[in-house]
């Protein structure tokens, strides 16, 4: 009925979501590893070298070995330093994890929200323990038994139980422009929602407010960091990606006004009619009729 854009992924990344777990060894000498194009998953990693972790409005170098908790919903980058760097890493789904009911509450643990502590220092003993694990789910996924993702989901279990029995590494300074970090996780937050690609998942993150609560920030240390950062305020970065959105579906769907309208956001269409020609000067049927 409706044509949906789709946005194309890598074939590691389609892996993961038919599947909806991944574990691999990483190791710089022999090339073992794997990068993926899209954050969508939640990541898990024993990681021995030396790395800058960019988390949301805070970074964390070390050059030590870490434990890494990962969460799709708050944006993360690596860079690696030294050129010599291994360990291992685990990427599930969250609907792989919540198969399992004891599983879901360990998604709202501090290890995976963003005013926690993402990075954990393992010592010698930690790190053999740790890696153990690793090594058994990379074994077991490759097996025939029928019930191998319980037994992958009871060792995703094990390592965050272990690490919630750490203390947190809190030493690691915070990034020292915190206000252009916090900018460039609200313009990657607000990417990650577009292309819409089904009119039955509604845009989420539609105000400054939506934002600010979501990255558990006051939206006026939100709204003057954007500014500071971009020139623009927080409402205009979010209504012109919603106009260029809006456009976009105006010409490359057979979706109606109101269908559009509720894709993104608006209770009403006439809501949606009005936004539009406000930020443009025209409705959005005259988009369609222009390109007819």
């Amino acid at each position: 009925m409706n044509k949906q854009r789709t946005t194309p992924t890598s074939d590691f990344n389609n892996e993961i979501k038919l599947k909806g777990f991944k574990a691999y060894e990483i190791d710089s000498k022999t090339g073992k590893g794997h990068g993926y194009s899209r954050k969508d998953f939640y990541k898990i990693s024993l990681n021995t070298g030396k790395y800058i972790f960019h988390y949301a409005d805070r970074s964390f170098e070390t050059d030590e070995t870490i434990l890494f908790f990962g969460n799709p919903h708050i944006p993360y980058s690596c860079e690696v330093i030294s050129p010599i760097n291994q360990g291992y890493a685990s990427l599930f789904t969250e609907d792989f994890l919540k198969l399992s009911e004891r599983s879901e509450g360990l998604l709202q643990s501090p290890l995976f929200k963003i005013s926690g502590t993402p990075i954990l220092s393992i010592n010698k003993a930690q790190k053999k323990e740790l890696a153990a694990i690793f090594q058994k789910m990379i074994a077991e996924q490759d097996t025939d038994y029928p019930y191998k993702d319980e037994i992958i989901r009871n060792y995703i279990n094990l390592i965050i139980h272990e690490a919630l029995k750490m203390q947190p590494s809190e030493s690691y300074p915070k990034q020292k422009n915190a206000s252009a970090r916090i900018t460039a996780v609200f313009l990657e937050l607000l990417e990650r929602q577009f292309p819409i690609e089904s009119t039955g998942n509604p845009l989420e993150l539609k105000s400054a407010q939506d934002f600010a609560k979501h990255l558990s920030v006051h939206v006026n240390y939100l709204n003057s960091s954007v500014k500071e950062t971009t020139g623009k305020s927080t409402t205009t970065h979010i209504g012109e990606r919603i106009i260029s959105e809006a456009k976009a579906l105006l010409l490359h769907t057979d979706w109606n006004i109101a269908e559009i309208a509720y894709a993104l956001g608006f209770e009403y269409p006439t809501y949606f009619n009005n936004f539009f020609k406000k930020k443009t000067g025209y409705i959005p049927k005259s988009v369609r009729i222009a390109h007819l």
